[in-house]
């Protein structure tokens, strides 16, 4: 018998009790390994999703590990008025692009700038030598946004 149909683990409602008991360890041993600021913006990402009216979009990926950030903004009058992420990487990948868009919003090309790598791992409580490439990937990713529009904007 298999999961998919509620009858493993003696029954379905045995096997929901199972999953939610794994889901609830996992996100346990998440804690240890992650400030509570990754968490929070990891379970819930501020600005996922597409941008159909986007004035940029970019994507980058870190070959290393595979994970992928794609970001779009919408400028409205030099300063960004919208932005979003779609994202498929690991739990601070998620949350470094989900606190890069908070701190997107509102911003002109000057400020966006002053955004690092380095920034962005302190405003999530610092992340951990192991874990810091989530901040990298989210700082390659508006380096690349920049570029591609500073020259919109000329």
């Amino acid at each position: 018998m298999n999961i998919s149909g509620g009858q493993a683990f003696g029954g379905q409602q045995e096997c929901l009790s199972y999953m939610r008991c794994s889901h609830a360890a996992g996100f346990d041993i998440l804690a240890t390994m992650f400030s509570e600021a990754v968490l929070e913006h990891f379970r819930n990402p501020r600005n996922a999703g597409e941008l159909a009216d986007a004035t940029a979009t970019v994507e980058v990926n870190n070959p290393v590990c595979g994970d992928i950030l794609k970001l779009a903004v919408r400028m409205v009058g030099g300063r960004i008025e919208e932005v979003r992420f779609l994202c498929r990487g690991c739990t601070t990948s998620i949350a470094c692009a989900s606190i890069l868009t908070e701190q997107l919003c509102d911003r002109d090309l000057r400020e966006a700038r002053g955004i690092t790598a380095e920034s962005l791992s302190e405003s999530l409580g610092g992340l951990p030598p192991a874990t810091f490439h989530g901040a990298q990937l989210a700082a390659d990713g508006l380096t690349a946004l920049l570029q591609k529009v500073a020259p919109a904007r000329r």
